[in-house]
């Protein structure tokens, strides 16, 4: 019987008729008081309509049933400016790229015109060719990889790739494309802590700094693990204030004095930092950064 009142009130909240909805999930949730799916559809719906603690308890008790919390009740809170800013839950982005996986490729290309993988493969040749390197590199790491679009823009590049990340299926559909050495399901600095130091030669993130909210750990162990010389390049989303906020679109996005500053801290030379956009959203490009840092000759 809750599933069916949570059945009819999603169908009621496509509709528009938000109040009626709200009255369906309470009823569902009276039900099966840990229903966790319905606490957080009555939390959206109560922040549509302006009734700010009303959505702030709603997602505190979805986040009580899934303490995995995998709708990201978290998230809301932050934005709610109920919580400070913290990072992100791993179920969360696991399951929202298990599910995105089957139609990743189409829907970067063509709603959100993606371009992280070809602006970073630009970058990198560019400063490359600024110091008279080729751009050849014999072992690549792919954070953050899904389905391996920056290992396809590399594939020339690069002799071995590993690829790293959350999402089961987008692992899957990496290890299809044949570009990968080995691939792991791991969060991003972990995996890198179980490579050996001076053991990879790139290190590419595209449009994966956009989930973590301090990027200090994977700067420090970028660094362990670049060859002398060796080369980390990511895409960002920024902002025009200070430090780390979480955007409207649940990424977080990273001023340019937080990166500086960041590179500096992790022993990493800054050799390019370009505001360019990786993405759009509502037609419009995200403010964003494309960085390289070097890891310094000893």
């Amino acid at each position: 019987m809750a599933d069916r009142r949570f059945d009819f009130a999603r169908d009621l909240q496509l509709k528009g008729d938000l109040a009626a909805a709200a009255d369906l999930l309470l009823q569902a949730i009276e039900l099966a008081p840990g229903f966790a799916s319905a606490w957080f559809t009555l939390g959206e719906i109560r922040q549509r309509l302006g009734e700010r603690d009303a959505a702030i308890a709603a997602f505190r008790k979805a986040r009580v049933a899934d303490p995995d919390d995998r709708h990201g009740a978290s998230l809301r809170l932050m934005l709610l400016g109920a919580e400070p800013l913290s990072a992100m839950p791993a179920a969360y982005v696991r399951a929202l790229f298990d599910q995105y996986a089957p139609k990743f490729e189409s829907a970067l290309a063509e709603d959100l015109g993606y371009r992280g993988p070809a602006l970073l493969f630009k970058a990198v040749l560019s400063v490359r060719a600024a110091i008279r390197k080729p751009a050849i590199f014999k072992r690549a790491i792919d954070l953050g990889c899904g389905t391996g679009l920056a290992a396809t823009a590399f594939a020339a590049q690069v002799d071995e790739f590993f690829g790293i990340d959350l999402s089961p299926r987008m692992i899957e559909r990496a290890r299809a494309t044949g570009l990968y050495a080995k691939v792991e399901v791991a969060e991003m600095a972990e995996a890198l802590r179980g490579e050996p130091d001076a053991s990879a030669d790139l290190i590419l993130a595209a449009d994966a700094a956009v989930y973590l909210s301090d990027l200090a750990s994977l700067l420090a162990e970028a660094d362990r693990v670049l060859v002398p010389g060796g080369l980390l390049a990511f895409t960002a989303e920024t902002h025009g204030g200070e430090g780390v906020i979480l955007g409207g679109g649940l990424r977080y996005a990273h001023s340019a004095g937080y990166v500086r500053a960041s590179i500096e801290a992790a022993g990493l030379a800054l050799s390019l930092l370009e505001d360019l956009s990786a993405r759009n959203e509502d037609h419009a490009p995200v403010p964003g950064l494309v960085v390289v840092a070097t890891k310094t000759c000893v």
